[in-house]
C-alpha cells in the first residue's frame, strides 16, 4: 500500500517527507504496532538514532522478548559469519 502526501500538505504543515515518516514511526511505536527495529526502518534511520529521537521526546522504549529474540538472532548470525 502506498500513501501519497502532497507537497502542498507538507508545505502547509511545515514538515519534510523525512519528518513525517519519523512522526508516523514514533506514533506506531508508541501504540506498540511496530517494534523498535521496524519503526527505525520505517523512519529510514538506524535503531540507535531512532532511540535518540525517542529519548529526546521522553518516550520510553518498550523492549520485550520478541525484541530480545531478534537481537539474539542478529548477534548469532554475525558470529556465524565471522567464524566461517
Amino acid at each position: 500500500m502506498s500513501v501519497i502526501i502532497s507537497d502542498e500538505f507538507l508545505q502547509t504543515a511545515k514538515i519534510t517527507s523525512q519528518e513525517i515518516k519519523q512522526e508516523i514511526a514514533i506514533f506506531l511505536f508508541q501504540k506498540t504496532k511496530l517494534t523498535l527495529a521496524q519503526a527505525a526502518s520505517f523512519a529510514e534511520t538506524n535503531r540507535i538514532n531512532f532511540q535518540h529521537l525517542l529519548a529526546s521526546r521522553n518516550i520510553p522504549i518498550h523492549y520485550d522478548s520478541n525484541d530480545f529474540d531478534q537481537d539474539l538472532q542478529i548477534v548469532t548470525d554475525i558470529l556465524n559469519e565471522n567464524c566461517q
